[in-house]
């Protein structure tokens, strides 16, 4: 099928100038800052100095469940910088940033059904290398007793990120400039910017940056077939709940796993050998979206 169904979500955007979009995306980021700031702020004055010192430690690591969880809510900024800012620069509501709210729930759930189904027929299949090495992390009872607080946060940050660069970047861009390689690349550009971290992933910050532009490659085209951010958001949170809550490397940002890899993102020739399953992984999940859409 066409990218005809994204006229739903171009057709709401207002005040198309690239001006008003280069300002929005600096009104964003400031907006989202601001309000880290200030809760950092907060924790200052209500917390001793040790405590505080203690937060703001595990925020930069994550390696526990507190510094996790904060870490996936505080980027919530991002989608309420997203809202004020396509209020208030381009006269559009929030809610707009979604397509039609109806059929993106609609859609999300489908999507989400079904790309969980795949990745758990995925992790059914033949013994996978590393099955025997997983580590333990949280014990089961804790993690099930933090899994709502888990989900919810994924939820927080997954729709921060996809209403800023789908729904505002992409549907913005897409009612100026109608070429589909322009509101395709270039939202996606700017989230696999948003990935670029060499003292995180050292010498594979490249390619994990190649990878964050292939899945936004893919969110942007669902978004676009499908007419809302239903479809990305739920490829992108089945991916996040996998790699956050379920299996990630030791180190930073592991905090809320269940099983831990038996090597860090530090240790490069490990991780890069896991790049071509995760990569295979975007391209099964979208075919599965698509096809539970049949779009």
């Amino acid at each position: 099928m066409s990218y005809r169904p994204f006229s739903r979500m171009t057709e709401t955007a207002r005040r198309t100038e690239l001006w008003r979009l280069v300002l929005g995306i600096v009104m964003v980021g400031l907006v989202s800052f601001g309000l880290q700031q200030a809760l950092i702020g907060l924790a200052a004055l209500a917390l001793s100095d040790a405590a505080y010192w203690a937060l703001i430690s595990q925020l930069r690591v994550a390696d526990a469940p507190l510094g996790m969880l904060l870490l996936l809510v505080s980027l919530g900024g991002l989608g309420v910088g997203t809202v004020v800012t396509a209020r208030v620069l381009h006269k559009r509501s929030g809610a707009s940033l979604f397509g039609p709210l109806p059929l993106a729930l609609s859609q999300a759930l489908r999507c989400t059904v079904a790309v969980a189904g795949l990745y758990l027929v995925i992790a059914l299949l033949p013994p996978w290398p590393l099955a025997g090495q997983l580590v333990p992390a949280l014990g089961f009872g804790r993690w099930l007793l933090l899994l709502p607080l888990t989900l919810l946060a994924l939820v927080i940050q997954v729709g921060s990120e996809e209403l800023f660069f789908r729904g505002y970047l992409q549907s913005q861009i897409g009612a100026r400039l109608r070429h589909p390689a322009a509101w395709l690349i270039l939202p996606s550009a700017l989230f696999a910017l948003g990935h670029w971290s060499p003292a995180m992933h050292g010498d594979n910050a490249l390619l994990v940056t190649v990878w964050a532009f292939a899945f936004g490659l893919a969110a942007a085209d669902l978004t676009a077939r499908s007419g809302t951010l239903g479809p990305a958001f739920a490829l992108h949170l089945v991916n996040n709940v996998v790699a956050v809550a379920l299996v990630s490397p030791q180190g930073d940002m592991s905090g809320l796993a269940l099983y831990h890899l038996p090597f860090g993102t530090g240790d490069e020739a490990e991780m890069r050998a896991l790049m071509p399953l995760d990569l295979m992984g975007i391209l099964v999940g979208w075919l599965v979206a698509r096809l539970a859409l049949r779009v």
